[in-house]
């Protein structure tokens, strides 16, 4: 059995980086008994001023990318039905808006504290693209704590307070400086850069390739 860390920076607005996850934990079922995995989550903003007005997802990424409405709605749907095979809610993804994500990775962080770091990242998937919630409003941040496992009335004082502010803003700093500028990207054992959503079958080859040469 070969130990691997996997240091995953994502966003929670970002679809691909929910599939990614989901991709990986079908790599990793395949290679049990092999590879041993430790995952940690860090913090990346698609979306990084507070101050941005909220906007129609599909709006938004047809000023974004330069596409027409058809092409958007097109892509989106392709993710949908990648999603939805994979088992994840997806089901709102196209009437969701625009949203800034930083309290919700400081919940992160902070869930990390209780083991509960991926139980949260995965709720708050669930809020923005399965029902199409505000993921920067603090009802639907304290309903995603409550749907991982966790204290909403201590997950309130965090977000009533600039706890976990800093780490989040050095975690950031820190990937982007390591080169980090799209997402979902995961790091292996701190060394080996695996970019994208890719498909369990390549991840299963990569991280045994990894794991044999760790060994």
């Amino acid at each position: 059995m070969q130990n691997l860390t996997i240091d995953i920076v994502s966003d929670i607005a970002c679809p691909w980086c929910a599939i990614g996850y989901a991709r990986l934990e079908q790599a990793l079922a395949a290679l049990e008994g092999e590879v041993e995995a430790k995952v940690e989550w860090h913090a990346f903003e698609l979306n990084p001023d507070p101050a941005q007005r909220p906007m129609p997802i599909v709006e938004a990424l047809c000023r974004k990318y330069g596409r027409n409405e058809v092409e958007v709605r097109a892509a989106q749907d392709d993710m949908i039905r990648i999603a939805t095979g994979l088992g994840l809610n997806f089901t709102h993804m196209q009437e969701r808006y625009t949203a800034n994500t930083f309290d919700g990775h400081r919940l992160v962080k902070w869930a990390a504290e209780h083991d509960r770091q991926t139980a949260m990242k995965q709720a708050l998937f669930d809020a923005y693209f399965g029902e199409a919630k505000d993921v920067s409003n603090r009802d639907v941040l304290l309903d995603a704590v409550r749907a991982a496992g966790l204290d909403a009335a201590e997950a309130e004082k965090v977000l009533s307070s600039d706890q976990f502010t800093d780490i989040v803003r050095a975690d950031e700093a820190h990937w982007q400086q390591a080169g980090i500028s799209s997402v979902p990207a995961f790091v292996i054992s701190g060394q080996y850069l695996i970019s994208g959503a890719q498909e369990p079958e390549y991840l299963v080859q990569a991280l045994r390739d990894i794991a044999a040469q760790a060994a």
